[in-house]
């Protein structure tokens, strides 16, 4: 069945009933009815033809302006209708509006996300849109706050607030259209039923008005409406949610499916690092025929395990699944299933449907099929080899096991510690919005990393972000990423969208970062782990403080890049940097440049006479230091490095968490250079400094952290408000 379209009159009236301005206007089924509907309007006129075989009436001539008269009105429909693209079209008749004066034009449409539910778009140029694709999106329903920043978002703005010279436009005016359509009480709220998509293109926005001139709205399919529902587990308390996700983060019993009695399989390989790990917990092997495996005892099913399983790891083929996997109620609370073979074939996705049938008349909760394993450092449990025993406050979701290891893995070289790390493959029971509501709720956890490539419900996922007072940071690695949907290009909205919207507007809209690497990924996470983000202003000013003149002049190019503030000193803040007395070739202007002998002065403590300065005068939001490691190899007696990252930490504990301190150590990737930075970075995580590898990779994550530090503050902000609004209904 083919979408429907609402005529342009239809879609004004509809419009009108949320408070949306439309001209005044009649139908005329053909020229001869003019005269008899034209005395209730204002000339000056336009006329258009209404055809849902003509998607854009201006291209195919099917609209007239300027028309003062009813004659005048009567010769255009005549003319038109000889035009061969309407002549061809089944039209339904003609629509005559009063002519609204000339303005600001701007677009504002919308469209239907399978995963996200409604996504408003804004725009400014009428034609231009398309040409320029200068537009914004934003996920419904959408705040005051959030029509204003979509609004400060356009590169065309400016046009807005009378550039040179131009007329100025009332803004507010372009708020409530937005809100009329896209908020709570909104248009596409009512009907996301219905609607798949909608364009008004233009509004003209005046100083005094802002009226829809054009609107087109697409009616779905009724096979593809949908209505967003609550997935299990993602309502409740911090208590609920825990008690829910205990058994799998601190299992006290764990099952395993697939282990050999004569091989090394990879079932086996997770008994063992489970032992190497500290697991104090019981160890079930389950296999239909074998007494004892990897030195414990064997039990033939599930069901014959001594204890109730809180945790069941399986990898076994899919085929063997099902059978070995039908339990009592309640007898195991999780279970992974590692194994691939599903959804990738037809017979696989009938097993895997049959699979979550299974799952859920024996009370069990799955997370895969195709996935690696949980990481829980508190509770002992691990499926990467000599992961980090010591627990940390990262927690992260990933749709990719072989990623996973990667981010604990290379995670650990770097620093990074994990609250818990869970993989979910193709997520066919647990979702992603589960397991992150569990870490937005864990004490333990301060930032959160997402991996993901089906979102699986993206509307669970903003609802909870865009609600929650758990506010954490998190930063999201997307793969796969395609056009949601594969809208056709019906409309102007339609044509302009290219499937990133949600993401970005998800961004946007919640305390969430998108990154495009994993080392943007790690880089960031890394950040969260120790800064502690600004609450009153974000991160702006920043201090550059290094050796190498070219990387100095090379990084203050990277922060300016980022949006951050690299500016020189002050004159009183240099006047008492250069009192302390350099030798020549330094610099400390900002950046501080300060060649290897600068730094060899007082055994490296020289650095902490001039961060003492930074710190007292020039009062940064950061201290961004960077040091050539290969630099100080053979120069002179003295290595001030191990005093340098003593300083700094001093310095960090003496001045508090409200100026960020990172650190790029830079390495000519030599075995000796390599190995000792690996040290250095080792005591920098126990000072809780982040270490980078370039002064690039500091300026971005420093970019990141102030984007979040900026939502943080909106978002408390549109907390409180909501509460103020909740006392006052």
């Amino acid at each position: 069945m083919q979408s429907t379209f609402l005529n342009e009159k239809e879609g004004k009236a509809l419009l009108s009933k949320f408070g949306v301005d439309v001209p005044k206007s009649f139908i005329a089924a053909s020229a001869e009815c003019v005269s008899q509907k034209i005395g209730s309007l204002t000339a000056p006129f336009v006329v258009k033809v209404v055809s849902e075989d003509i998607l854009h009436k201006s291209d195919a001539g099917g609209v007239t302006i300027n028309l003062n008269t009813a004659p005048e009105v009567v010769e255009a429909i005549t003319r038109m209708q000889a035009i061969p693209a309407i002549a061809a079209a089944r039209v339904d008749g003609w629509l005559v509006e009063e002519m609204i004066p000339a303005g600001m034009e701007v677009a504002i449409g919308g469209f239907y996300d399978r995963q996200f539910g409604p996504i408003l778009m804004l725009g400014l140029g009428g034609i231009h849109i398309e040409l320029l694709k200068d537009v914004t999106f934003r996920i419904c329903p959408i705040t005051e706050q959030d029509a204003w920043n979509m609004i400060n978002s356009l590169k065309a703005r400016k046009l807005l607030d009378g550039f040179r010279g131009g007329a100025v436009y009332n803004k507010r005016l372009l708020v409530q259209g937005l809100l009329n359509i896209g908020g709570k009480e909104g248009l596409f709220m009512a009907h996301q039923n219905t609607i798949s998509e909608l364009d008004v293109n233009p509004f003209i926005l005046t100083d005094s008005r802002l009226v829809a001139v054009d609107a087109r709205i697409i009616q779905k399919n009724p096979n593809e409406t949908r209505e967003f529902s609550p997935i299990a587990g993602t309502t409740g308390t911090d208590v609920d949610v825990a008690q829910k996700f205990a058994p799998l983060f601190f299992p006290k019993n764990v099952a395993v499916l697939g282990a050999s009695a004569k091989d090394v399989v990879i079932a086996n390989t997770f008994i063992r690092r489970l032992k190497e790990f500290g697991f104090s917990g019981n160890i079930y092997p389950i296999h239909p025929k074998a007494e004892e495996i990897e030195g414990l005892k064997a039990y033939p099913s599930l069901s014959d395990a001594p204890n109730d399983i809180d945790y069941a790891y399986v990898a076994i083929s899919a085929e063997r699944i099902l059978q070995s996997i039908e339990l009592p109620p309640g007898k195991c609370k999780f279970i992974q299933i590692i194994s691939a073979g599903f959804a990738e074939t037809e017979q696989g996705r009938q097993q895997q449907e049959q699979l979550l049938h299974l799952a859920r008349r024996s009370q069990v909760r799955l997370l895969g099929p195709n996935c690696l394993g949980t990481y829980s450092p508190s509770g002992r449990l691990t499926f990467p080899k000599d992961a980090p025993t010591d627990a940390g406050t990262i927690g992260v979701v990933s749709q990719s096991g072989g990623l996973s290891t990667d981010i604990i893995k290379r995670g650990q070289w770097r620093g990074l510690r994990f609250s818990g790390l869970v993989t979910i493959g193709n997520s066919i029971d647990v979702k992603p919005v589960e397991l992150l509501q569990y870490f937005l709720s864990d004490p333990a956890t301060k930032a959160i990393g997402l991996y993901i490539e089906d979102i699986k419900d993206g509307r669970a996922v903003f609802d909870l972000l865009r609600n929650s007072h758990d506010l954490k940071p998190i930063v999201i690695l997307r793969g796969g990423a395609t056009r949601q949907g594969r809208l056709a290009a019906q409309s102007h909205t339609g044509a302009l969208a290219s499937g990133d919207e949600a993401w970005v507007a998800l961004s946007e809209q919640t305390v969430v970062e998108l990154v495009d690497t994993i080392d943007e990924f790690i880089n960031a996470l890394l950040a969260l782990q120790f800064l502690q983000l600004r609450t009153s202003t974000p991160t702006h000013k920043v201090v550059l403080f290094g050796n190498g003149g070219g990387s100095s002049v090379l990084g203050a190019d990277c922060f300016a890049r980022s949006g951050l503030d690299v500016s020189p000193f002050t004159p009183g803040t240099i006047s008492k940097l250069e009192e302390i007395g350099f030798p020549p070739g330094t610099s400390v202007i900002n950046p501080i440049d300060t060649p290897v002998r600068t730094l060899q002065e007082k055994e490296g403590f020289i650095a902490k006479e001039i961060l003492d300065i930074v710190y007292d005068e020039a009062k940064p939001d950061a201290v961004a230091m960077h040091l050539n490691l290969a630099a100080f190899s053979g120069r002179g007696t003295s290595n001030p490095l191990q005093n340098l990252i003593d300083l700094i930490t001093q310095t960090k504990q003496k001045r508090g968490a409200d100026t960020h301190f990172v650190l790029a150590l830079r390495s000519d990737r030599s075995a000796e250079l390599d190995g000792l930075r690996r040290e250095y970075i080792e005591l920098a995580r126990l000072a809780g400094i982040p270490v980078y590898d370039e002064i690039v990779d500091m300026a971005k994550t420093l970019r990141i952290v102030s984007n979040l530090e900026h939502k943080m503050i909106l978002h408390k902000n549109q907390i409180r408000a909501d509460a103020q609004e909740k006392v006052i209904l």
